[in-house]
């Protein structure tokens, strides 16, 4: 919704300012130029991008549209599986764990929680560091330099969409120079003219300086922009579950180790401490 509301905003304000002050939109209709420019910036991406980020498109394009999933709901979700699974080991040990982590999606636990439970990388990582803790690591910090290496993993398979799309942003104004060059060799083919023929050729060889420079900052970048955001907030989702986790590790009451999740959540989205004890205290904590 965000991104089609921006969309409209900013066609309304660029062809509504241009016809307002008498610009004719007929005028900036060359599909040709079109063809050109996004054809171009389409085959160059594809030539700049490994096979996994072309792969990836449509879950790139899903998060554009649907915009982040991790709202204040589904951190309180996160913290609230943590206080459920921190609780039971607590209680039961850690192997008592093993069922819930082992099957996830026939678990009790895990399908409390909906959101935590439909983030399919969340669930395994979650499941894969609570198995090592279960099988006896011991070592905090070695747990802590694994899970931060396989977070820059995945930081780093996102960057490569962001700067993807970065990429596209800064590389469709000189495509439209190309339309435009290409559109005025046309035109000096057709030199002996009248000036209205002319003055139309040249006309529709600058839209393509328009089109590839507004597409570019009205679209690709912020686009890019958007996408940082979202997965600075899911970096942000996965270090609240590494920062319970080590905390449960090292001893921590359940209590204690959400908060130390919670502070690791970004402001607009951390639920107070009073939000976090009332959730947690109208949870259902399974006895096995």
């Amino acid at each position: 919704m965000q991104l089609i509301v921006g969309v409209i905003i900013v066609c309304l304000c660029v062809f509504g300012g241009y016809a307002a002050m008498g610009g004719k939109l007929g005028v900036l209709w060359q599909p040709f130029e079109f063809v050109i420019i996004l054809g171009a910036a389409i085959g160059a991406f594809i030539i700049g991008n490994p096979s996994p980020v072309l792969k990836n498109m449509g879950s790139i394009f899903g998060t554009m549209f649907k915009g982040s999933k991790y709202s204040k709901e589904a951190f309180l979700e996160l913290l609230g599986l943590q206080f459920t699974l921190f609780k039971l080991a607590k209680a039961k040990g850690s192997l008592a764990l093993e069922a819930h982590i082992e099957d996830p999606h026939g678990s009790d636990i895990f399908n409390q929680f909906p959101i935590f439970a439909s983030d399919h990388h969340a669930v395994e990582f979650m499941c894969d560091y609570l198995r090592m803790i279960t099988l006896g690591t011991e070592n905090a910090h070695e747990l802590e330099a694994l899970m931060d290496e396989e977070l820059e993993t995945h930081h780093q398979e996102q960057e490569l969409a962001v700067g993807s799309m970065q990429a596209l942003g800064d590389g469709t104004p000189a495509l439209g120079i190309v339309a435009a060059v290409l559109g005025v060799i046309k035109t000096m083919g057709s030199i002996d003219q009248p000036p209205e023929i002319l003055g139309h050729l040249i006309g529709g060889a600058l839209v393509g300086t328009f089109f590839g420079v507004f597409v570019a900052y009205g679209f690709f970048s912020p686009m890019a922009s958007f996408l940082k955001a979202a997965y600075e907030a899911e970096s942000k989702y996965f270090l609240s579950m590494k920062a319970g986790l080590l905390a449960h590790m090292n001893g921590y009451a359940p209590a204690v180790s959400v908060e130390f999740a919670r502070k690791a959540v970004m402001t607009p989205y951390r639920p107070t401490f009073a939000e976090v004890e009332e959730s947690t205290g109208n949870l259902t904590i399974p006895t096995s």
